[in-house]
């Protein structure tokens, strides 16, 4: 919640602050005090550094706390017109006269208002400027010898024009310019949320970065270095944070990039005797340039990781080790895949899968090579979301000797190659950054590849298995997907249906995992017919996946012979506390009854969700919103 702190020089100006505050129910945002001048500066201080988000405040304390390099926004009360025309009559009533010498002690930030309503009124106003407190003694007293019938200003100029003999009146603000500063002051307070929130984002993806980064702005100065950075370059934050980026990197590139707006990317560099792997990129607002972000990878780590990453990709093997019969359903949905699939097999063509987490995606993509005529050749998973984009190229289409440091010495050929007169499956491309797709796209194209450092072309027969639990199509109209791309991907697709939908194939997925682990297990468990019947209706978010590991589970922790609903439901309970989430009072949700009935109309007009939408009465944009809410997709619009 937002944090205003509202500093009133006087006694009078509080109270009528207090009364506004409640009148606009600001009360558990405000925090009041009573001070002025040095004392309302110490207060302002000591608040800032509690993370206050603005101040209200006036006259003399308002702008010595901006004079004072206090950095959060001031709001200041203004003096309107009525307010001084109400000092005016006042002044009048005190001095008994019709034309009073009226002095007016002000600070610079009220001096322009004063003499403005001074010359609008047609009033004859002695004004004495102020620059600090310690100012006003010496403007009482020119104002006494200046012989002046009353003075006005704030609490010390009224205590020590009184002093002097002279009349004293305390200016004032009134209600409607209070609650113009508490309003605004409530509107500087929650920007000021929103970008501490996004400071604070900025600030964690920094600290909590693996690669080193530094950005400095346009003089050259370095402004932040991120623990990484320290880590890498063996320098602290404290000793680097302030000095010339060009003590640490090759001037050419800082002024490459702060004035002509260069980039640069993956150049190998030597920084304090460490070679990285270094990206500089100019930061502009408003198309100038105002600073530059580098970013860098030590490169013994990227072959370290290269090395970990290229052992999980082939301890995989290249072989597909699945076939259609290895597919488990006895659904006509699954019938249908599964057809389709088999006559994509026999056309070399590429093939786009689409489907949620746990479908079997690869398992189709395997089948589809087993029954190819590419059977024979090898076949190559690739996972794109965990391959890093520093590293996709060289393990994508491999590396020459001396490519960058730490390259095997006799260079490396890349995945393409491995998978040349196969098939190579890209699983996960949604997850391929935008550099990587511009790269597979001319594979697609040219039916080449060209090793990192080379200077050649190397020619590839492959054919390409993609696959994406994400609507590509999507990413495409967002920008985070190239459209080019995807019609290179989108020439024949397959849409992996969610368990929920294969009407059957949970009863029968059930019994068959449960069967397969009770042989493994040496145990003899049965689901009777209400347990097979409360795994129907749960909706399987993980699809066969989930339901795989629940069944072995149930295996597992089962006291025989059968497996009751008591028993199920126990496991979902226990399932969702483990998982870190409040397990539900009796059973886990399950579909509603309208979700049911809109399945089975569905079914009923094979998918057609016009004819679907005519028979239940509803828009077809009802029926959309119905279908979104109970995650029921229809083809490409599933995922």
């Amino acid at each position: 919640m937002p944090r205003i702190v509202f500093i009133a020089p006087n006694q009078k100006l509080c109270e009528n602050g207090r009364r506004i505050i409640t009148d606009l129910g600001m009360e558990q945002r405000v925090e009041i005090y009573q001070a002025s001048l040095s004392d309302g500066v110490a207060i302002a201080r000591r608040c800032e550094g509690e993370g206050i988000d603005a101040i209200v405040s006036r006259g003399g304390t308002a702008a010595m706390i901006k004079k004072s390099g206090i950095r959060t926004p001031v709001i200041e009360i203004p003096i309107t017109g009525p307010d001084l025309a109400q000092a005016l009559i006042d002044a009048k009533r005190i001095t008994g006269q019709e034309n009073p010498r009226i002095a007016v002690l002000a600070f610079e930030n009220m001096m322009y208002d004063i003499e403005l309503f001074s010359r609008l009124l047609d009033l004859h106003l002695l004004i004495y400027g102020l620059g600090t407190g310690e100012d006003i003694p010496a403007a009482v007293r020119r104002a006494a010898a200046d012989k002046v019938d009353i003075v006005i200003g704030g609490n010390m100029t009224a205590r020590l024009a009184a002093a002097n003999g002279l009349h004293t009146l305390i200016l004032t603000s009134g209600d409607p310019a209070l609650r113009t500063a508490f309003q605004e002051a409530e509107k500087v307070a929650a920007a000021r949320m929103l970008e501490k929130e996004k400071t604070q984002q900025f600030q964690v993806l920094v600290d909590y970065s693996m690669e080193g980064i530094i950005s400095v702005d346009r003089d050259n100065i370095v402004r932040v270095f991120n623990p990484a950075a320290a880590k890498i370059l063996r320098m602290s934050a404290a000793t680097t944070i302030g000095r010339d980026i060009r003590e640490i990197l090759p001037s050419h590139y800082v002024d490459g990039c702060l004035q002509q707006g260069k980039e640069y990317r993956g150049d190998i560099l030597l920084l304090n005797q460490i070679n990285v792997l270094l990206n500089i990129a100019p930061i502009k607002v408003a198309d100038k340039i105002t600073g530059a972000i580098i970013t860098f990878q030590e490169a013994a780590h990227i072959v370290e990781l290269e090395e970990k990453i290229r052992k999980e990709l082939y301890t995989k093997g290249l072989v597909a080790q699945y076939r259609f019969d290895s597919i488990l359903g006895v659904s006509q949905e699954m019938a249908e895949i599964k057809r389709i699939a088999r006559e994509f097999s026999q056309i070399d063509a590429t093939v786009l899968i689409s489907g949620a987490s746990g479908t079997g995606k690869e398992l189709f993509a395997q089948s589809m090579h087993n029954s190819s005529l590419r059977q024979k050749g090898p076949f190559v998973a690739v996972n794109c979301a965990s391959l890093p984009a520093n590293l996709m190229e060289s393990e994508l289409f491999g590396y020459v000797e001396g490519a960058f440091t730490g390259a095997n010495r006799k260079g490396k050929p890349g995945l393409f190659e491995l998978a040349h007169k196969g098939t190579i499956f890209l699983d996960e491309i949604s997850e391929m950054d935008k550099y990587g797709q511009s790269r597979l796209l001319r594979v697609l194209q040219e039916r080449q590849v060209r090793r990192l450092g080379d200077d050649k072309n190397i020619p590839v027969d492959v054919r390409i298995i993609a696959a994406s639990n994400r609507n590509l199509s999507r990413l495409v109209r967002e920008g985070s997907f190239r459209e080019d791309l995807f019609y290179r991907l989108n020439v024949l697709t397959l849409n992996l249906p969610i368990l929920q939908e294969r009407q059957g194939d949970i009863r029968h997925l059930a019994e068959y995992f449960l069967a397969e682990m009770c042989k493994k297990i040496g145990r003899n468990l049965v689901l009777d017919e209400d347990a097979l019947r409360l795994l129907e209706e749960y909706s399987w978010p993980g699809n066969v996946r989930e339901l795989r590991n629940f069944v072995e589970r149930l295996a597992i922790m089962g006291r025989g012979p059968f497996i009751t609903p008591q028993a199920i439901s126990a496991m979902f309970q226990n399932r969702e506390f483990e998982m870190g989430r409040q397990a539900p009072a009796t059973e886990p949700v399950f579909p509603s009854e309208e979700r049911k009935t809109i399945l089975a109309v569905l079914r009923s007009v094979n998918f057609n969700q016009t004819k679907a939408a005519a028979a239940m009465g509803i828009d077809r944009s009802t029926l959309y919103r119905k279908m979104k809410r109970y995650a029921i997709g229809i083809g490409a619009e599933k995922y």
